[in-house]
């Protein structure tokens, strides 16, 4: 049978008039000629010479697999030995990349910028300008670079160390003395409330029922961005009125919190008192914290949930870290101290933090390395490049999928295994090429908060292993038959692929 006597055999074609029926066809007729001439315009610029094979398909179909399994998109779709490949987001062009040049490219040219390159093809990061309130702030890399660095200095990090380990604290208390936590939930608390305390003020850090509806609502951006609200912008999706509705609370409790320290009568030296004091205004300190929030929680709550889950999967690196830890404390406290254990970990200066603990800086580069396999992406401003021989054009986007060299085993020596010897004087695997190590950013974007990120992950390490004995387990508390690799695809908290697993953690006795 004909297309066209299948369309007119159609229920609700068959009941439409004779000009409405052709009018259907004409229609049908336009889309297919749209359809056709796009498959054939695909096939001619493939061929020009600096081109980039594009994906076939329709433009919606063909990237919504971007959105839903980001990792399996990118390396199935390379072809062969080629480079690059390309596909369409919307109106965008967006070229995926992989290889040594590429990567040396993409994190050390100016062109390539790193704010619109998230901007739409991420999408969750609330923007007051969504809310219809005015700020100045967002997409000044630049601004927000300078502002971290003034709140992450030695002497602040030194004065808020006791606060974060209080914190810390006064939550693993709420484990009691035996427990079956999911680190995936419980540890991402603590790093939340680490996050919120480095960010905003201390009443707000003290109120645990404001920290939770913010984490709720948080959660809630994080999760909104969904194929339909990302690839049709217009349509008014449950997703695209979440986030609106999400964005507008935090801007609300944040602003509370903003405008009572602009009215204490005593400052403190916390974070949005040093922004009150360079004249800010409440918006833009509000948009300054809930960028802190959703750029240090997630890579820090990853690293820090599969720190904790590759140290329980390996007992001999749990026993090193734990003896690195214990000897920390010896050299650093007294003793014979009575005091609690995160009061002694307070007393430990920030140099020792950052320069005595070789072993777990160790663990910690080979958990980025595992964890961090997530898609970089950028947008190309400013002129047309040429990247492992093509053409990126002008206002194209670029993604850098990091498992093409943290999971590559030209650079890394059985890849898939958790070793964080490889990384050990005199082997090395990271200095294998250019940029073959990108935990911590590269090139034009190093990650401004790395300091505060190891800190938080150190300090939660530092309380596990002094303070808790503890496994790794199933939801029925018994030993895991296989140990858990990360989901590639969940891009927001890269949980264990299958059965979720547990920590069963019992208190040590001070």
């Amino acid at each position: 049978m004909a297309l066209k006597e299948v369309i007119l055999e159609l229920p609700i074609i068959r009941v439409l008039s004779s000009s409405q029926q052709l009018n259907v066809l004409a229609s049908v007729t336009s889309v297919g000629l749209i359809l056709v001439s796009y498959v054939v315009y695909n096939s001619i610029t493939s061929s020009k010479p600096g081109s980039i094979r594009r994906l076939g398909g329709f433009p919606v179909f063909t990237a919504w697999t971007f959105f839903t399994k980001r990792y399996d998109f990118v390396r199935s779709n390379f072809s062969g030995s080629d480079p690059h490949f390309k596909f369409k987001v919307l109106h965008h062009d967006v070229v995926a990349f992989r290889g040594e040049e590429a990567r040396k490219t993409f994190f050390d040219t100016k062109s390539l910028d790193f704010i619109e390159g998230y901007k739409i093809l991420m999408g969750a990061a609330p923007s007051l300008k969504d809310i219809q309130v005015e700020e100045n702030t967002q997409g000044d890399v630049s601004w927000f670079n300078k502002q971290i660095a003034i709140l992450l200095n030695k002497n602040r990090l030194t004065d808020a160390l006791p606060f974060l380990l209080n914190d810390v604290n006064n939550r693993m208390e709420s484990w009691g003395k035996s427990a079956r936590i999911d680190p995936f939930k419980h540890i991402y608390d603590l790093v939340f409330q680490m996050t919120v305390r480095m960010a905003s003020c201390d009443e707000l850090a003290k109120d645990v029922k404001t920290i939770s509806e913010l984490q709720s609502l948080y959660w809630t951006l994080e999760k909104s961005a969904t194929p339909t609200a990302l690839l049709l912008p217009w349509f008014p999706s449950p997703a695209k009125k979440r986030k609106e509705v999400a964005t507008k609370e935090l801007f609300m409790k944040l602003y509370g919190f903003v405008e009572a320290r602009r009215h204490a009568t005593v400052p403190s030296t916390d974070a949005i008192d040093v922004l009150l004091g360079q004249g800010m205004d409440t918006p833009n300190i509000v948009q300054f914290v809930l960028s802190v929030i959703f750029a240090g929680v997630i890579n820090t709550g990853i690293n820090s949930c599969w720190a904790i889950v590759y140290l329980a999967s390996h007992p001999e690196w749990k026993a090193k870290v734990k003896a690195e830890i214990n000897s920390l404390i010896e050299k650093h406290t007294n003793t014979v101290s009575t005091e609690p254990l995160h009061k002694r970990l307070a007393a430990i200066p920030i140099s020792a933090w950052d320069d005595e603990l070789p072993v777990l800086e160790l663990v910690i580069r080979e958990t980025l390395r595992l964890a961090i396999s997530g898609t970089a992406l950028r947008r190309n401003l400013i002129e047309e490049l040429t990247i492992a021989n093509g053409q990126v054009k002008k206002g194209d986007f670029v993604a850098y999928s990091l498992a093409d060299v943290h999971l590559n085993p030209d650079i890394y020596e059985q890849p898939e295994k958790f070793d964080p010897s490889r990384f050990e004087a005199g082997r090395e695997e990271d200095k294998k090429g250019t940029f073959s190590f990108l935990g911590w950013g590269a090139g034009r974007h190093p990650c401004s908060g790395m300091k505060i990120a190891k800190l938080e992950i150190k300090v939660i390490m530092a309380m596990m292993l002094a303070g808790f004995d503890f496994d790794i387990v199933d939801k029925n508390g018994k030993p895991l038959k296989e140990l858990p690799q990360p989901d590639r695809n969940d891009i927001h908290q890269a949980r264990p692929l299958g059965e979720p697993c547990f920590l069963q953690v019992e208190r040590i006795a001070e």
